[in-house]
């Protein structure tokens, strides 16, 4: 009779714990209202009367821009508006291309304490089939910060091990993953082992190049015969080996960039090195061998104690000065995504030109994910994927008044605007 009590009280504890778990998660996703995805373009759409800042040319004062089906159709200052058109006057507005986040965990992870809400890495250590869009959570709150701050699509990148799997370019609006695609995949993340950590140097190395090795043979293989019995995690790898995908590889150290390097060159890769925070150090062997950057956050401190204070600050202007391909993709936390445009500024006040910074999280980004024919800039053609501000995107005052992605306009209201719109109420309240 104890013995069934015992076991009563502890399954009762259990099943609290677990109602207390739901309740909890519950009350935090219905704290905050989500954006409300918004409907396909059904109408032209003319901005009129802003700045357009087109990025691949001179900025269009007092311009006009056209948006059909998705894609603008005219930027100028002499169009044909359609009759049938929504007209917004802009009255001196800016317009332009929507940011693009180039590493992030959107979608992927809610709340860091609550292990159920996150879904960015799979056990083992090669993962090459993984794909992230397929756990993209289209109703996180995150996602609706991230397009208030004027983040059109934001590159979702599996983490953990050494072969995390292949990252995602997804809109930060849309009532499903497979709609919220813009681009999958976009790469194969591989994360370098430490070169300071000799107990597990020589395996991790030897474990990444046995995969590659399985991988290479296996696509030999495939070649040779449709027949032959496939195998999921070396066929998500055979767009590497035909020089169609890219391999963004993480590496941060010196030493592990010269090695990374020196290992891509031998396997005859496409790579595009993540992270990064020493590639100042070495930015003249990199724009010699065209090797592209994506810097994570430049807001950060020094990583050792004799480095300057801003040299992650200074980090892109010392790529931009070597000629090296780069753009800058932020935090990697999904909750500090927002920050884009911060960091972008923030590389302006150590030496990086204005322009060039918005094209770090615009064009230069677009480009070297593999973007370009879409998105970046402002030109007949290409998406309807805009914003338009009150001012320059990396100026913290700056407000994101419109976005409209493929054309659609996006809602904007997002749990910060929430908060701020309740606590408004509650200083009301006090006088």
């Amino acid at each position: 009779m104890k013995n069934s009590i015992i076991i009563y009280i502890r399954q009762t504890v259990k099943l609290s714990r677990y109602l207390g778990l739901t309740i909890l998660l519950t009350s935090m996703f219905s704290v905050s209202q989500a954006q409300v995805p918004a409907p396909q373009q059904d109408r032209p759409i003319v901005l009129k009367g802003a700045v357009i800042h087109t990025l691949t040319g001179p900025s269009i004062e007092n311009g006009i821009l056209l948006m059909e089906n998705g894609k603008i159709t005219a930027v100028g200052n002499d169009i044909q508006i359609p009759e049938n058109a929504i007209v917004k006057e802009l009255d001196g507005r800016h317009i332009y291309p929507a940011l693009i986040h180039g590493r992030n965990l959107m979608g992927l992870t809610e709340i860091g304490q609550v292990q159920v809400t996150s879904d960015f890495s799979e056990l083992g250590t090669i993962n090459p089939n993984v794909r992230a869009e397929t756990a993209y959570h289209p109703a996180s709150t995150h996602i609706g910060v991230a397009a208030a701050s004027g983040i059109g699509v934001t590159v979702i990148t599996p983490s953990g091990g050494l072969i995390s799997g292949l990252s995602a370019a997804m809109f930060t609006d849309g009532w499903t993953w497979d709609q919220m695609i813009l681009k999958a995949p976009v790469g194969l993340v591989v994360n370098w082992p430490n070169m300071l950590n000799n107990r597990n140097l020589s395996q991790q190395l030897n474990e990444l190049q046995e995969a590659f090795d399985k991988a290479r043979r296996y696509h030999h293989a495939r070649n040779a015969s449709d027949s032959h019995p496939i195998d999921i995690r070396w066929e998500a790898m055979r767009p590497v080996f035909d020089g169609e995908q890219t391999v963004f590889l993480q590496a941060n150290e010196i030493s592990q960039i010269q090695a990374a390097i020196s290992w891509a060159e031998k396997e005859n890769i496409r790579i595009v090195l993540t992270g990064a925070r020493d590639a100042g150090y070495i930015a003249k062997q990199l724009a010699e061998k065209n090797i592209p950057v994506m810097v994570g956050g430049v807001i950060g401190g020094p990583a050792r104690q004799w480095e300057f204070y801003g040299e992650a600050y200074a980090l892109p202007a010392k790529l931009y000065r070597a000629r090296v391909n780069f753009f800058i993709a932020g935090d990697m936390g999904t909750a500090s995504a927002y920050r884009l445009p911060h960091h972008a500024a923030a590389a302006v006040a150590f030496g990086l030109p204005e322009d060039e910074a918005i094209k770090a999280i615009t064009l230069y980004a677009a480009q070297i994910l593999g973007l370009d024919d879409q998105m970046g800039s402002l030109e007949p053609g290409k998406d309807a994927s805009i914003i338009v501000t009150d001012g320059n995107p990396l100026e913290f005052s700056t407000r994101v008044e419109l976005m409209f992605l493929q054309g659609r306009q996006i809602d904007l209201y997002s749990k910060h605007q929430q908060l701020y719109d309740k606590y408004q109420i509650k200083q009301e309240q006090v006088r």
